[in-house]
């Protein structure tokens, strides 16, 4: 998986590359740079995330007061609509916990798994790139020399459009990140809202997620919010915020990044979004649009394969 992501990285970076190779900076220097200044753009996420969760955990002892208010709003709740009595929630609780304690070590082992993992991955990933681009040549030779001399117009046009693509589709997501942390961050920042950047990153985050990262998106954005607020209007302003900036990235920013280039239809891609997380997780899911975007291009300037491109397509038959 790092390899595929690799390839998708390095298409996004190859226009910077090409500029400094056009300012005469040497090639293996020119492929480093743009790599050097991906990598400075990813850390500036990751310590702004970081500095937002700080600020988050810093104020425990009124997330623990909060916390508290609201499950007692919530046994109350529940005894009056449901019935059970806070003595048999209080039971039910000490069940399902013994329960969770019991797999405590699986979910352990599996979270030390995932977390190297992770490690590998990001560790890989700038290596893979900067061999993809440096050979480069190599990798569009060895796919001309599968095809017939008379085919490789066709080839390399298939390859052109898709280095389009997949570079409109990912800088578009780079936008995307920036307009919706901008906005929806900004937004209940105005509203008075704790840590309203942090909604906003997560939320933009997931959202690289399609379909399901933003309804996840959603969820933790209340959870912070019942956690840093006794006030439920806070919650109504958060759900209204982010319903308001997903409806306008659904509706103008999304549609922009892929264009009329390619279109998938909603079926085929949750399918390969649920096919891509069990494959590789949420690097799988990631992946999924532009994997079928790029197979959607070549289906669709194949002859033997053209039913598959009109299969994943969203133009319906008239």
């Amino acid at each position: 998986m790092p390899l595929l992501m690799a390839f998708f990285f390095s298409i996004m970076l190859m226009p910077i590359f090409r500029f400094f190779r056009k300012l005469r900076v040497p090639e293996v220097i020119a492929v480093f740079l743009p790599i050097l200044l991906f990598a400075i753009f990813a850390a500036l996420i990751i310590c702004l995330f970081y500095s937002q969760v700080s600020v988050f955990v810093s104020d425990f002892p009124k997330i623990q007061r909060n916390i508290v208010k609201h499950l007692d709003n919530l046994s109350i709740w529940i005894d009056h609509s449901l019935g059970y009595s806070p003595a048999e929630q209080i039971k039910f609780i000490n069940v399902q916990s013994n329960k969770m304690f019991g797999s405590v070590g699986g979910i352990l082992s599996n979270a030390f798994g995932s977390l190297s993992g992770t490690i590998i991955f990001w560790g890989l990933l700038p290596i893979y790139i900067y061999l993809i681009i440096l050979y480069r040549g190599i990798f569009v030779k060895f796919t001309l020399m599968w095809f017939k001399s008379s085919k490789h117009q066709n080839i390399e046009e298939t390859i052109r459009q898709t280095e389009k693509m997949v570079k409109s589709y990912l800088i578009g997501l780079l936008i995307q990140i920036i307009y919706i942390v901008v906005l929806l961050g900004g937004s209940l920042m105005i509203f008075g809202i704790q840590n309203a950047l942090l909604i906003g990153i997560i939320f933009a985050l997931l959202n690289l997620i399609p379909y399901l990262g933003a309804l996840i998106g959603n969820i933790l954005g209340v959870l912070i919010t019942l956690a840093s607020s006794d006030n439920l209007i806070d919650i109504l302003i958060v759900i209204g915020a982010i319903t308001v900036v997903q409806f306008l990235d659904n509706n103008i920013l999304m549609p922009g990044i892929v264009g009329s280039q390619v279109k998938i239809n909603p079926l085929v891609s949750i399918a390969g979004i649920f096919i891509g997380g069990i494959i590789a997780g949420i690097s799988g899911m990631f992946l999924a649009m532009p994997v079928l975007a790029v197979l959607k291009i070549v289906f669709d300037r194949s002859v033997n394969y053209k039913q598959w491109g009109v299969l994943i397509g969203a133009e319906r038959p008239k």
